[in-house]
């Protein structure tokens, strides 16, 4: 019952959904049954335009896509109205692809995305399939490190699966390989890139201090939300590396296509922006994605 309010709490404070609050209770009471009558079903799920995914139940990092169209709207809006066809795109922490399928199925954008936990892995091949974009999709089995090696991951937690410091800690682990995004580019010139390491952003970053003056470049978004104190880092370290950079942190506010400067940073996700004007010119210029039935 807990977990039942936490998401109907997420779909009634989620800006699209409130303007939408019926068609996305609908969906929520829908999926509920499916997934209540058919647990370990996979359910082939619309998503934007013609990309769909694979849903089952407690794949939270994508089902909520379900309920309000967009799981992370503002961010998720971003890269919609932000990225073009043909340009680089790095999902790192991609869990079963959500952003994938938006970077490469919506916007046409070459992308490689990261991610550790096999099983979820397996999934995300299967949403590359599922939407035939094995020719701008690369998947790659592995965390996002300082340095090549190997670490020891949670498996049973999701969204949250996370690096343990402390292999002996009692649970499902499993032991995944780490590589380092600035040798992992293939050739690719980012134009954006998602971070969602559950705490381990400052390790990622260590190992893309090259990528970060690629001067196609222009946004990060990336979760800083207190995670990286479970391994000692402080993330004002992060936000002063990305100044240092050029980058200002920024949230979007889809419906105005508008970027508004932050005061305050490090709740959930943020939109980190540098070469402010020519970002918001292509954020005006971006044609309109229909999103539960709205044009955005």
């Amino acid at each position: 019952m807990e977990k039942i309010k936490r998401t109907l709490g997420f779909i009634f404070a989620h800006p699209l959904a409130k303007r939408h609050p019926l068609k996305s209770f609908s969906r929520f009471l829908a999926w509920q049954m499916q997934s209540y009558f058919f647990p370990h079903k996979l359910f082939v799920k619309s998503f934007v335009g013609q990309v769909k995914f694979y849903a089952r139940k407690k794949l939270t990092g994508i089902t909520g896509n379900i309920y309000v169209g967009l799981h992370e709207f503002q961010d998720m809006a971003f890269l919609l109205h932000f990225l073009r066809e043909g340009e680089g795109f790095l999902d790192i922490g991609s869990n079963v692809g959500s952003y994938s399928l938006l970077s490469a199925g919506v916007c046409r954008a070459r992308t490689i995305a990261f991610e550790p936990i096999s099983t979820t892995f397996d999934i995300l091949t299967s949403n590359i399939v599922l939407n035939k974009l094995d020719n701008l999709v690369t998947p790659v089995n592995a965390a996002v490190g300082a340095s090549k090696g190997t670490l020891v991951f949670t498996s049973d937690a999701d969204t949250t699966n996370h690096v343990l410091e402390d292999a002996s800690v009692a649970g499902n682990t499993v032991k995944v390989p780490v590589v380092t995004i600035d040798e992992s580019l293939e050739n690719l010139s980012p134009s954006l890139i998602k971070i969602d390491v559950e705490g381990y952003e400052t390790e990622a970053l260590k190992g893309m201090t090259k990528t970060l003056d690629i001067p196609t470049l222009k946004a990060i978004i990336i979760e800083l939300n207190g995670s990286g104190a479970r391994y000692g880092y402080d993330e004002d370290a992060i936000h002063q590396l990305l100044l240092s950079k050029g980058f200002k942190p920024y949230a979007y506010d889809p419906f105005n296509r508008k970027l508004e400067t932050m005061e305050q940073w490090g709740d959930m996700n943020t939109i980190y922006c540098r070469d402010t004007d020519f970002i918001s010119e292509r954020l005006t210029a971006a044609p309109k994605i229909k999103i539960m039935g709205e044009a955005i």
